[in-house]
C-alpha cells in the first residue's frame, strides 16, 4: 500500500481501530497509524497534510 492507496488504508483503519472516531484523530497518530499498517510500504516523506486530511475525509466517509 502507497500514500495514494486512501480507500486501501481508509479500510484497514477502520478494521484495525474501529472504536476511534476518526474526526478526533490529530495528523501525528494518523500519519503513524498508517505507517504501522502491515501491507503499508511507502517512503515516510511523500506524505503532507493533504494526503492525511485525504484519509481522514475518506475514514469519516467509511464510518458513516
Amino acid at each position: 500500500m502507497k500514500w495514494t492507496d486512501i480507500h486501501d488504508i481508509t479500510i484497514e483503519l477502520s478494521d484495525t481501530h474501529p472504536d476511534v472516531d476518526p474526526l478526533r484523530v490529530n495528523f501525528v497518530d494518523l500519519r503513524k497509524w498508517v505507517m504501522d499498517l502491515p501491507e503499508f510500504d511507502d517512503d515516510p516523506e511523500r506524505c503532507g497534510e493533504k494526503i492525511l486530511e485525504a484519509i481522514q475525509a475518506a475514514w469519516i466517509e467509511e464510518n458513516e
